[in-house]
């Protein structure tokens, strides 16, 4: 039987940076697609480093061409085969990337030209921007601009920012406004992997996404983001209080956005011996056949051109952005990278 194709589903994704255990070990990613039974949308490949030599690109910490990740790429061919779209994930904690990205125009294309190259030789679907350091408006929608350009409609682009600066724009950890990006780009963004955990925002209770959604950000593009176990930071939700929270977003949201879970390599509640699981599970409660992601594009470029993001008419039991409460403000975090124990 062939599988089914996980376009039509809400999005379930997981990141995928710890690669190996600590004996060197090899994580592997193929259970996500185990016997035709798939269980992400997405496989967000982390993390993709641009160093001080524009050719030495890393995949955390060695190049993405080194032996280590010989059966890495080879497993995420078979993952892209059964429909998932596997994405590099750029940036994140670690800093630089987005400062060279972020310089002027020459600059900009000595360290552009060799991530276009990787994203192309190993077949990437997209990329998703999670931006954790200062950058200007013009140079996101610079990046933004040119991936569209070089990767046509069908590339995927999405960004990771924290829940927070969903609600405020001080809150943020990338410097540029999100909301007046989505006005300007939003018909090139996919999804927005928000970070509800570490401080940045909480999923204890579907207030912080309703606020989210009455500000008038797309619901189909807002994507919760979790951490999948304590170990990974702080914010964790534990299975019993989640599900139900899962739930009725989806069911309050015929178009919700979808869950994504940091990281893969140890998810609750299978852990380090069936990590799977937390997809597994988050497949069951949120990825029921939604139109949500598949919208015509003239549709999404009438709505980021035409309506820029403005508070709709509260309707009974809505709620109200504006009660005087701020938004959380980011705090620090380390991620765990496939060197560290």
């Amino acid at each position: 039987m062939a599988p089914i194709p996980v376009s039509d589903s809400s999005r379930v994704i997981t990141y995928y940076q710890t690669h190996h255990d600590p004996e060197g070990n090899f994580i592997s990613i193929l259970p996500v697609v185990k016997d035709g039974h798939i269980t992400v949308t997405h496989v967000m490949l982390a993390a993709i480093h641009i160093n001080e030599d524009p050719l030495a690109i890393t995949l955390n910490d060695h190049p993405p061409s080194h032996p280590r990740f010989q059966t890495l790429w080879a497993e995420l061919r078979v993952v892209q085969a059964h429909g998932v779209k596997v994405m590099g994930m750029l940036g994140g904690a670690a800093p630089g990337t987005y400062v060279r990205l972020g310089a002027d125009d020459d600059t900009f294309e000595r360290y552009y030209a060799p991530l276009r190259d990787l994203v192309r030789q190993r077949g990437l679907d997209g990329l998703d921007l999670d931006v954790e350091e200062k950058m200007e408006m013009s140079a996101i929608i610079r990046l933004i601009d040119r991936l569209r350009q070089d990767f046509g409609k069908a590339f995927l682009i999405s960004m990771a920012p924290v829940a927070a600066a969903l609600l405020n724009p001080e809150a943020n950890l990338s410097g540029f406004d999100y909301e007046a990006l989505e006005v300007m780009r939003g018909r090139d963004i996919d999804f927005y992997n928000a970070q509800f955990y570490c401080g940045w925002g909480s999923l204890e209770s579907t207030v912080m996404y309703e606020c989210i959604v009455a500000k008038g950000w797309p619901v189909h593009k807002v994507v919760v983001g979790l951490v999948t176990n304590p170990d990974n930071g702080s914010g964790f939700v534990d299975w019993d209080r989640l599900s139900p929270l899962l739930l009725a977003l989806a069911t309050q949201y015929p178009r919700f956005g979808g869950v994504m879970g940091w990281e893969y390599f140890n998810s609750l509640p299978g852990g380090k011996e069936r990590p799977w699981e937390w997809s597994k599970t988050m497949m069951s409660i949120v990825g029921r056949p939604s139109s949500a992601l598949n919208i015509p594009a003239k549709a999404e470029a009438a709505t980021s051109a035409n309506n820029p993001i403005q508070r709709p008419s509260h309707q009974p039991g809505e709620v109200d952005i504006d009660d005087g409460a701020s938004a959380p403000v980011p705090q620090p975090f380390d991620y765990l990278t496939d060197s560290e124990d």
